[in-house]
């Protein structure tokens, strides 16, 4: 009985652990081809690094375990999303600054035309 319970479980395993890897795979970007995520990457060596983060979701490791890994590995470039910590704020800060600034700067202009001239006597 046991056996059928186990074999029911395995493919409902093995797409959680497939979609485990993706997300996982997803986060990270393909030291060859540096503009896509490992997930997306036709290389070999993302297929390669695809690999090794399912065998280490099927050997228990937690996706930040894994992560942690990789960036040991590589180095923090290897993420697609920055960490947000310290001087790196900055690259999640600056749109936001650069919209506001540019708002600001268009609000004082359009005040400036649109104000009525003076007229002196």
């Amino acid at each position: 009985m046991w056996f059928l319970v186990a074999a029911a479980a395995g493919p409902l395993a093995a797409q959680d652990l497939d979609a485990q890897a993706q997300a996982i795979a997803s986060r990270l970007r393909c030291p060859v081809c540096q503009n896509e995520s490992v997930a997306d990457s036709p290389s070999e060596l993302s297929a390669q690094m695809r690999a090794l983060i399912r065998a280490k979701l099927q050997a228990g490791e937690s996706s930040d375990q894994i992560i942690a890994y990789f960036v040991a590995k590589y180095g923090e470039w290897i993420l697609l999303e920055p960490p947000r910590r310290g001087i790196l704020w900055l690259v999640w800060l600056a749109p936001v600054i650069a919209l506001g600034t540019g708002f600001a700067v268009a609000m004082r202009f359009l005040r400036r035309v649109s104000r009525p001239a003076r007229s002196y006597p």
